[in-house]
This record gives structure tokens, C-alpha cells and sequence, in this order.
């Protein structure tokens, strides 16, 4: 697994790009105190380290004393915020508005109180602008302060007005509020669980959901009630696996930052997390020619330079990016042609360790499994599958139960006959505990079961009549999950036609395309 240090002021300066690292040392040389030149000390040296080791930092940083470490580090971590604050002020639109609010803050502190409004009614129109709206709040209650205190009579009717204005903006924080926690909700539903396994998990979300979408949302006219909106119904969908209403509202989440294009820069990560559902939604119903429309898009989206200059932002947008063109693959049949990835993959994982949350890791490292399995290359999908089912944690059930059918059914390919009677009995146990066994898996253990016994000539009709009985539960949404996940009609099929996955699943591609 990628490096994941947990010392915090370890990884800001692992965050710093150059500018930002010049920027800081400038910074802190404007003062020649001996604690500057201690933490600049010890700037270089967390710099020039691939890992955090105290004991190494002490050694290399002899004038720091064990006692002293921690302060100094609090310090050198503040100061880094405080540099990087200086440059960052005009990129980012809640700094402006923190920037505004202190200002505003001095002037009434100075007894300059008409100054002040002036500079808060600004403030509002900005955040307006941008529907920052917790900004918005702010104002207005100190403007109401400043009126209940100080008779300005700066305009008429004020009272009323400003209560009006209280009333409005409370009024979208409490929806906006309502929205953001239902959305948060399922989403972390899904991070835990996955799909919903059973009918018990799709009745629990269902009524989740219904209890808890508020009745005046659909009515919403501002960005980040829709938003939360459009995210809610998103993750409502895709755990339910209605991938069609799922694709709806990723287009519908898209299409808001045309109706609000000011709040692009504002809310870069949630267009970039917009983008990946609206292409994973594209997978999920195989449209891969829109896949492959939107995946043009994203890359022209990705080389704007405001996405360039902020890390976060484009680690997130070449994560999503990856995974999409690796979904492309595997809707037309090109696993081999997806394998070139993997190098550029397994660099990007290395050098973002620190920024990539272990969920994200695991989606990958199952891609890149499926990849090889697609491909033919059972050794190299076993690897890859390992490092998910060695990972330990409560994340994502769901993806630890397939990729541990997955690495049953690569042995199985390999003919690892001494394994398998164990591999079928542990993978069982693990799903069932899980609860995560549906119809097509017990079919699948059940012919597991059987046919390592068998010889070679009698397993043809097995397959024949596995996939037989499997197709009677395409189209189920309980039972999706098995195909969403692991392409086993197309396995079984190239079972029996003696070819490679990937081979039965270009030949659909290119058929699809003809019609």
C-alpha cells in the first residue's frame, strides 16, 4: 500500500510545490530570530525526507532538542499556513471573504461604524455572486449588531429589511443543511456497504431516503440545494443500482455548474466528483460512446490551468480520469490495450500515498485485477487482488467479497485444484457473513464446487448450463451486483468457446457497434 504517514505538518510539506516552498522560506526570513532559523532547519530536513522518522529528524536537525520538537513543529506548521495564505488569497473565494469580514471587524473595532457597513454590504454581494451563503449569514448578523448597538440611520426601514434577508438566508442554510446531511448519509451507506445486497438493504435505503428528503427540495432553486439535491438522488440510485435514474442525476449535477458557471472554480472537486458518476454511469448502462465522449471532455477539463495550480483538484481529476479510461477498456474488450496503464497507475499511487484514502486505492487495485484476469493473466490478477484482501478495515464489504471471488475463480483458472477446496469453503464463509451471497453466487459456488471433481470433457455442458440458469437473472437489480462487478456470463461464455474474456467481450463491442 502507498506510504500513509499520519504526522500532519509531515505532509503539508510533502504538499508544498516549489513557489510555495521559496514563497515560505522568504516568508520566514523577513524575521532573523534564532526560533526562525530552528524551524527553517527543520523544514529542510522534513523536506528531504521519503518517509517521517523522528529519530532521523533529531539527527538531522542536532540543534533541536527532543523537548523542543513539538513546539517548533506546531510552529512551523503555522507558519507554513500563514505563507501560504498570503498567495492563495486571490485564488480562493473564502479567503476574499474572510479577508473582507476582518476588515470590516477592524473598522468597527475603530468606532468607524458606517465604514463598516460599506464594507459588509460589499461582502454580501460577493457572497451572493457566489452563494456562499454561511458568509451571507455572518453579515447580515453583524450588521444587525452594529444597528441594535449604534442608531446609524445609515437607511430606512432597516430593521425590516435585514430581518427579511435573516429569515431568507436561515431559511436556505436549514434546506441546504437538510440536503448535505442526507447526502452525506448515503454516501457513507455505500463506502461501508456498497450496493444494497438484499431486498432488506433496498427497503432500508428506500426508507431512509423517503424519510428524510425533505418535502420542499424538489422546489429548490439555489446551487448548493440542488446540488446536495442531485448528489442525494445519486448515491439513493447507485446504491439501489437503478443505474438509469443514477445516470439522470450525475447528468443533472454536471449540467448545474452551466446554470451556475461562476461557482466552477468555487466547487472544482464536486464538478470533478460530478464528472466520475456521470462517467461511471455511462459503464454501468455500457453507453460507450457517450463514455468515450465524456472521457474527451474531462481531459480537456484537466489541462485548464486554475486545475493545474491546485493539488487537491488534480489528483482527484487524474484519479477519476484513470478509472474511466480503464471502464473503456473494458467496455470494448481491450484489457491488453488497458494493461499500459498500470505503470503510469502504480506511479501515481506511489507518489500521491499521502492524499489517496484507501477506498480509492482499493477500487484501483481491483481494476488493475480485472485487467489481467480479462486479459488472461490469472498470476498477475492474483497479486493485485491480494493487496485488497490483505487490507485490513471495514471498507467497502462488498469489494472485499469480490475480490475474493475473483481470486477463487483466477485459481480456478490457473488449476490450482489443492487450493481451490479450501479457497471455496473460506470465500463462502466470508460472503455469508457478509451477507453478501446472492443467487448467482450460490449458483457459482455450487458449480465450484462440483466441477474441480470433474474431468475435462464433462465440463463443457456444466458451463453450458450454469450460463443458462444465470441469464434468468440479468435485468434483477438485487442480483446486478454479481454482474457489476465481476463479467461472469461473458466468463462463462468464454469458457465455452475456449477464448479469453476479453476476446467474448470485444466480439459483443464490435457487434453492438454494427447495429
Amino acid at each position: 500500500m502507498p506510504n500513509r504517514s499520519t504526522d500532519s505538518l509531515f505532509q503539508l510539506v510533502k504538499s508544498l510545490e516549489k513557489s510555495e516552498k521559496r514563497n515560505f522560506k522568504l516568508y520566514v526570513k523577513r524575521n532573523t530570530d534564532t526560533e526562525d532559523l530552528k524551524i527553517i532547519q527543520l523544514f529542510d530536513a522534513l523536506d528531504k525526507m521519503t518517509d517521517y522518522d523522528e529519530a532521523q529528524l533529531l539527527k538531522k536537525t542536532r540543534s533541536i532538542k527532543k523537548q523542543q520538537l513539538s513546539n517548533i513543529k506546531a510552529h512551523l506548521y503555522k507558519q507554513i499556513l500563514s505563507s501560504l495564505r498570503l498567495i492563495k488569497e486571490e485564488d480562493n473565494i473564502d479567503i476574499r471573504l474572510h479577508e473582507q469580514m476582518d476588515h470590516a471587524r477592524i473598522l468597527y473595532n475603530k468606532g468607524l461604524y458606517l465604514q463598516s457597513l460599506k464594507v459588509l454590504e460589499r461582502l454580501k454581494e460577493t457572497a451572493r455572486s457566489y452563494q456562499q451563503l454561511t458568509f451571507l449569514q455572518q453579515a447580515l448578523f453583524f450588521e444587525k449588531k452594529i444597528e441594535t448597538l449604534y442608531i446609524t440611520r445609515s437607511m430606512q426601514d432597516r430593521a425590516d429589511k435585514l430581518s427579511e434577508e435573516s429569515d431568507a438566508v436561515n431559511s436556505q442554510l436549514a434546506l441546504v443543511n437538510k440536503l448535505s446531511n442526507l447526502s452525506l448519509q448515503l454516501y457513507s451507506w455505500y463506502i461501508r456497504h456498497g450496493h444494497a445486497r438484499n431486498e432488506k438493504d433496498v427497503k432500508s435505503v428506500e426508507t431512509f431516503f423517503e424519510k428524510h428528503l425533505p418535502a420542499e427540495a424538489e422546489q429548490a432553486k439555489g446551487f448548493y440545494e440542488r446540488l446536495y439535491l442531485y448528489q442525494s438522488y445519486v448515491w439513493y440510485a447507485f446504491i439501489r443500482q437503478d443505474f438509469l435514474q443514477y445516470y439522470r442525476y450525475a447528468q443533472k449535477w454536471v449540467d448545474l455548474f452551466s446554470a451556475f458557471p461562476g461557482l466552477l472554480k468555487v466547487e472544482t472537486a464536486s464538478y470533478i466528483k460530478g464528472m466520475h458518476n456521470l462517467m461511471g454511469a455511462q459503464f454501468n448502462l455500457m453507453k460507450h460512446d457517450k463514455l468515450a465522449q465524456s472521457i474527451k471532455q474531462f481531459e480537456l477539463f484537466v489541462r485548464q490551468k486554475h486545475l493545474e495550480e491546485n493539488e487537491n483538484n488534480r489528483i482527484l481529476a487524474y484519479q477519476y480520469l484513470y478509472a474511466a479510461r480503464i471502464n473503456l477498456y473494458f467496455l470494448q474488450g481491450t484489457f491488453t490495450k488497458g494493461l499500459r496503464l498500470v505503470p503510469f497507475l502504480e506511479e501515481m499511487l506511489k507518489e500521491y500515498g499521502l492524499y489517496l484514502d484507501t477506498h480509492r486505492v482499493l477500487v484501483f487495485y481491483y481494476k488493475i485485477a480485472s485487467l489481467y484476469f480479462g486479459s488472461g493473466n490469472n498470476e498477475k490478477a492474483i497479486d493485485y487482488l491480494n493487496r485488497i484482501i490483505n487490507q485490513k478495515g471495514d471498507l467497502r464489504t462488498d469489494l472485499q467479497c469480490y475480490a475474493r471471488l475473483l481470486h477463487l475463480i483466477a485459481h480456478y483458472e490457473l488449476g490450482n485444484f489443492d487450493l481451490l477446496e479450501y479457497l471455496i469453503k473460506s470465500v463462502y464463509r466470508y460472503m455469508a457473513r457478509m451477507e453478501n451471497l446472492s443467487k448467482v453466487e450460490e449458483e457459482m459456488f455450487a458449480f465450484l464446487r462440483r466441477s474441480f471433481h470433474m474431468g475435462a470433457h464433462a465440463l463443457k455442458p456444466e458451463f453450458e448450463k450454469l450460463l443458462t440458469k444465470l441469464k434468468k437473472y440479468e435485468g434483477n437489480p438485487v442480483e446486478a451486483r454479481a454482474f457489476t462487478y465481476l463479467d461472469v456470463i461473458s466468463w462463462l461464455e468464454s469458457k465455452i468457446s475456449g477464448v479469453h474474456v476479453q476476446d467474448v467481450i470485444r466480439e459483443k463491442f464490435l457487434l453492438g457497434k454494427r447495429k
